[in-house]
C-alpha cells in the first residue's frame, strides 16, 4: 500500500507492507528448495531529500533514514528479507509511471501529489521497465544485493515536471496549477524522492528500455481521441484544482507536505 492510501490506513498498510512480507518469507523458507526472494522496496527508505543541500544522488549505500509511514514500513520489510536466510534481491523503486490511463481519478492521490515540493527531485521509471527488472532479478547470477530501479537520465525530473508533461500528453496542457517550492532551509519538509545512480542496476538487470519521452509518447497514444475532447477543459480543470489545492488558505509560501498529510490523515500518517 503506497501513499496516500497508506497514510489514511497506516495499520492496514503495515499488515500489507510488512506483515505480508513476513508471511511470504516464512512460506518461502519452508519450501523444499527455497527460492530467490525478490522484494519490491522503495527509495522512500531514504527519508526526506532536500536538493538544496548539494546532496549526491542516491546509491544502494546511501544510509536509510525513513521518517514517514511508508518509508518506515518498507525499511522494516527490507530487514525481514535480509534476515530471512533466503537468497534475496531488493529492488528500491523510484517514481513508477504507466502510459495506460485509469478509468477514474483518485482525488486523494491528486491532493497528495499537489502537496509535494514542486522543485523536489524525482527519478521516474516506466512500469514496463520495472517489470523487466523484476524478471531479470530472478535469474541473475549475483550475491544478495540492493538495486535502485529508476529510468535512464531522461527520467531525472523535478516534481512539477511530471504533472505538466503528463497533463499535456492527455490533452490538458496547463491544467495543473503550479505547486509550491520546498523550503531550502527545512530538510524534514521535503519528500522522500531523489535522483539515483542506476549504473550498477542497469549493468546487472538491463531494464532501462523506455525514456521519459517514450513514456509520454505512449501516453499520448493511449489517450487517443480523448485528448481532443478534454483539451477545451484545461482552464476549467486548472480552476477546480486550484480551489481544491492543499495550500488554498494555507500559511506560508513553501510546501509543507507533512503538515498537509497530518492535517488530512492524522499525526500517525506522517510517522509522528
Amino acid at each position: 500500500m503506497i501513499p496516500p492510501l497508506c497514510y489514511a490506513r497506516p495499520d492496514i498498510a503495515r499488515a500489507v507492507n510488512v506483515g505480508a512480507t513476513e508471511n511470504l518469507v516464512r512460506a518461502a523458507s519452508v519450501m523444499p528448495v527455497p527460492p530467490r526472494f525478490v522484494q519490491a522496496s522503495s527509495v522512500a527508505v531514504y527519508g526526506p531529500r532536500n536538493p538544496h543541500r548539494g546532496m549526491d544522488v542516491l546509491t544502494a549505500q546511501t544510509p536509510r533514514r525513513p521518517t514517514d509511514v511508508y518509508g518506515t514500513q518498507k525499511a522494516a520489510a527490507e530487514d525481514v528479507v535480509r534476515a530471512s536466510g533466503l537468497d534475496w534481491v531488493i529492488l528500491r523503486l523510484g517514481g513508477v509511471l504507466t502510459a495506460e490511463l485509469g478509468a477514474t481519478i483518485n482525488p486523494d492521490a491528486v491532493f497528495f501529489e499537489a502537496s509535494l515540493p514542486a522543485d523536489g527531485r524525482i527519478q521516474t521509471v516506466d512500469v514496463r521497465d520495472v517489470a523487466t527488472a523484476f524478471v531479470n532479478a530472478c535469474f541473475i547470477d549475483e550475491e544478495p544485493a540492493v538495486y535502485l530501479i529508476g529510468g535512464d537520465d531522461s527520467h531525472r525530473l523535478r516534481q512539477s515536471d511530471i504533472a505538466s508533461a503528463t497533463s499535456a500528453a492527455i490533452g490538458l496542457s496547463g491544467g495543473f496549477p503550479a505547486g509550491r517550492p520546498g523550503d531550502p532551509d527545512n530538510d524534514p519538509s521535503w519528500f522522500a524522492t531523489d535522483w539515483m545512480d542506476t549504473a550498477t542496476s542497469q549493468r546487472v538487470l538491463a531494464f532501462q528500455q523506455h525514456s521519459f519521452a517514450d513514456l509520454m509518447s505512449d501516453t499520448r497514444r493511449a489517450a487517443g481521441w480523448r485528448r481532443h475532447v478534454v483539451r477545451p477543459a484545461s482552464r476549467l480543470a486548472r480552476a477546480i484544482l486550484t480551489r481544491r489545492s492543499p495550500y488554498r488558505g494555507y500559511p506560508g509560501t513553501f510546501a509543507d507536505p507533512w503538515g498537509v498529510v497530518t492535517a488530512k490523515w492524522g499525526p500517525a500518517a506522517s510517522g509522528e
